[in-house]
């Protein structure tokens, strides 16, 4: 029987990729037969493709689920206690997640933003990754993860930004960014 190793797992910095990176990890996972779940801390009703994707692939099998849980990115007049209060949902969520046996991988997109924006603390998370089991493999994503965090994970990737197209007044594109 082959032996599992969980790895704790951080994309962040300031450059794009960090959620799509998680997300094709996810794709090889779903292929590779493991179950996969996918918690979002602060994206709430964008629409996006790979939405449509997960839920097919999850209507094939069950494998694979997303659970948008935020309120969407938090605003100066938003109330911020309606974000508070879904990030601290959305870490209930998770630990419940990982008690339950029902996942190989979970992925907390936009985690890091939660901490950031002090909707949760880091002391939450760090709390929550030591109650994980040995063979789950974790994913947290977003820009500005903690040091706490990082000395935590087994695999951290920096997203770099170099170049970007809205620097030359060019929008978000459908089935790019989005």
């Amino acid at each position: 029987m082959e032996e599992k190793n969980g790895l704790i797992i951080v994309h962040t910095g300031n450059g794009k990729g960090k959620t799509t990176a998680a997300l094709g990890l996810a794709m090889r996972a779903w292929g590779d037969g493991l179950r996969v779940l996918i918690l979002q801390f602060i994206k709430g009703g964008w629409k996006y493709g790979e939405i449509e994707t997960i839920k097919k692939l999850g209507a094939i099998d069950g494998r694979i689920e997303l659970r948008r849980l935020g309120k969407g990115f938090q605003r100066n007049t938003d109330d911020k206690a309606e974000h508070i209060e879904a990030a601290k949902e959305a870490l209930k969520e998770a630990g419940k997640a990982f008690e339950s046996g029902n996942y190989d991988l979970i992925i907390l997109d936009e985690i890091n933003y939660a901490v950031k924006f002090e909707l949760i603390t880091v002391e939450d998370v760090k709390a929550l990754l030591a109650k994980r089991p040995a063979e789950l493999h974790v994913v947290l994503t977003g820009r500005d993860a903690k040091e706490e965090i990082i000395d935590m994970a087994d695999l951290v990737t920096e997203m770099k930004l170099i170049k970007h197209p809205y620097q030359k007044g060019i929008k978000a594109q459908k089935g790019i960014e989005f």
